[in-house]
């Protein structure tokens, strides 16, 4: 049997989540009511339910985050609406609070989230053997990490591929609720990595002003899929459930086509859910939100990937400036511009600026406001007013499931029979008197264009069979009405002929890998105490949320290293790197000041608050 690969978008609300099934998307993850780690993408149960059905008829998933860490008073609240979710048709839950693994649940099958720091073959099996049926893998994994995790569990595997990244190892970033009371692991991240600081070495001497040090590039992978799925990868995780339609769809959408060509005669997987879609765009990932792209870690530590200019959208290349006019810009390629545009551009200043475009004429490219900036500057759109227009439109991406029809005579009248891509099977009879045609050319040909005629209906006609015994006249309308009628049987029947997986859990008892836990286990309430307990573990620290120590506490640890990306990393470019930085590093923004603390044999970066104790190793390596 061929394994499944799945391509699994997020869904802000029921339109986008459509709108992701229609461009190519195996599943969709969605928030619901509550405790969603995104509290501004929330959705009713009843708008979950008519996206579950949706999905469904296309045999894609849908997946419910309830990845927030709960207190004592949710608990009873969340197994509800976990219930809830269940009733409706829900495919699996991705969850970080290990308290839903001691809830008496209905068989709902549970997802890891990547929040729960899935970073180890250990702690992975350890899950699986938990009842886990997924692991949504830390984005920090190499490949040959990635492939060590598979060798050591069959769990079914999903990584995060495109999208914004967290420079914080997921679920273990606290700077948001040491600055101001809105927790990450709760649903309100105040964002403070795309802020600009200041960095300040140990003398005092301010090295960098103004600058966005911790916020990195958006990720891109779509290159790496063959190699992904070879490591184990079953699923392709796109970050942005605060993005809009656009985003979405273009990056199914180029996903979908590179995994086609991936799958297509491939004698060992297959795609995982049903239909083909029809693109009206070309999907271009650089047309959509992104502070340029980068692969992360999963080649291994190779690319500087921090984003200083800013945390905003830098967009698509255009081309250098070549000449600044009086009332506008002579660009490169300023023919792939647009009226409505938005420009982007580092200033003369050294900052990151735009513009937008009000109209391009002779070739000059006039915005609503001139700004100065040298000739030779790198000019890119970061807003494409055609583009966005056009993938806006619903007919942009359409998605049809496959159907077979044969149309043939009864004793009393005809029957259409119809069979899909998945084999169901729809059909339905009228009575009628067997009129011989007037006409001398045959009426089947006529016949077949108009059972052909699907429409709006989620089908397309392969093939069409018509069988009669002579050259029999039918009224048209009566060929609509026994088409119209049979495909929508056929959306019934795949919808109630859906086989949700289900899994019934059990309490488990194998040992944790570990027997202490401190607070970046995020363990909030007494049922995720008791879960620990019972694996082994014996000291359990209080979650981040429920002891913070203000000043003295590490809020953040990152793969992500500042070192590295000013060249003086010790590890990598001992021979380039010039003259040692004094210790400690400090990032300061407004009041706000962060120690840095280096840990090169990991090579890991930790953030500090301000009146921490740190040791400095000299030799880390």
């Amino acid at each position: 049997m061929k394994k499944k690969i799945e391509i699994l978008a997020p869904a802000k609300n029921l339109y986008q989540g459509m709108a992701a099934i229609n461009a190519g998307a195996d599943a969709v993850y969605i928030g619901a009511p509550q405790f969603g780690a995104r509290s501004n993408a929330t959705n009713s149960v009843e708008d979950i339910a008519e996206l579950v059905k949706y999905a469904h008829l296309f045999k894609a998933k849908v997946f419910v985050v309830i990845n927030t860490i709960l207190y004592d008073n949710e608990l009873e609240t969340c197994k509800n609406l976990i219930c809830e979710l269940y009733e409706v048709g829900v495919d699996a839950l991705i969850v970080q609070d290990m308290a839903i693994m001691e809830m008496d649940l209905p068989p709902i099958v549970i997802h890891a989230s990547t929040q729960a720091n899935n970073r180890n073959p250990k702690h992975v099996k350890f899950l699986a053997d938990a009842g886990m049926k997924r692991v949504v893998l830390a984005r920090e994994l190499n490949l040959d990490q990635i492939k060590e995790i598979s060798n050591a569990t069959d769990v079914e595997l999903e990584f995060f591929v495109s999208g914004a990244l967290c420079v914080s190892f997921s679920g273990n970033c606290y700077m948001s609720i040491a600055g101001g009371e809105r927790s990450a692991n709760r649903g309100s991240c105040a964002q403070n990595c795309r802020l600009p600081y200041n960095l300040i070495d140990g003398t005092g001497k301010t090295l960098i002003s103004n600058s966005h040090l911790l916020s990195i590039k958006d990720l891109d992978l779509s290159d790496q899929l063959p190699n992904l799925i070879e490591a184990g990868i079953t699923s392709f995780k796109i970050e942005g459930r605060l993005k809009d339609v656009v985003y979405v769809k273009n990056n199914v959408s180029f996903l979908r086509k590179k995994l086609d060509a991936f799958l297509e005669n491939n004698d060992k997987y297959e795609k995982a859910s049903s239909g083909k879609t029809a693109y009206n765009f070309e999907a271009e990932m650089d047309r959509s939100f992104n502070r340029g792209y980068t692969h992360y870690f999963v080649n291994h530590r190779k690319e500087k990937i921090g984003s200083w200019e800013t945390p905003k959208s830098q967009g698509q290349v255009i081309g250098k400036l070549i000449e600044l006019k009086h009332n506008g810009y002579v660009i490169e390629n300023a023919h792939l511009l647009n009226n409505g545009d938005g420009l982007y551009f580092i200033n003369d200043n050294g900052e990151a600026d735009g513009a937008q475009i009000n109209t391009i004429t002779n070739n000059i490219v006039i915005p609503n406001t001139l700004k100065p900036i040298k000739v030779g500057t790198m000019i890119f759109r970061n807003a494409d007013a055609a583009f966005n227009k056009l993938v806006e439109r619903e007919d942009s991406a359409i998605r049809k499931i496959s159907v077979n029809l044969k149309f043939t005579e009864t004793p009393t009248g005809f029957q259409l029979s119809a069979i899909d891509e998945d084999n169901h099977e729809a059909s339905a009879s009228f009575k009628a008197e067997k009129e011989l045609s007037k006409k001398g050319e045959s009426s089947i040909p006529n016949i077949k264009k108009n059972l052909a005629k699907t429409g709006n209906t989620p089908f397309i006609v392969d093939e069409i069979e018509v069988d009669f015994s002579a050259n029999l006249f039918l009224p048209i309308s009566k060929i609509n009405e026994i088409r119209r009628i049979v495909l929508e049987q056929l959306v019934d029947i795949r919808v109630r002929e859906y086989k949700r997986e289900e899994y019934q859990k059990t309490n488990t008892d194998h040992p944790y890998p570990v027997s202490q836990l401190d607070f970046t286990y995020n363990v909030s309430n007494a049922m995720a105490r008791a879960f620990y307990k019972r694996h082994g573990v014996t000291e359990i620290e209080k979650a981040f949320e429920l002891q913070w120590d203000p000043g003295k506490s590490r809020v953040m640890t990152t793969k992500y290293c500042v070192k590295y990306e000013l060249g003086k990393c010790p590890k990598f470019q001992r021979e380039t790197m010039g003259e040692k930085l004094t210790e400690p590093l400090v990032l300061k923004h407004g009041e706000n000041e962060y120690k840095l603390k280096f840990n090169c044999k990991p090579c890991e970066m930790e953030i500090w608050e301000k009146d921490a104790e740190l040791e400095f190793d000299e030799d880390r390596i």
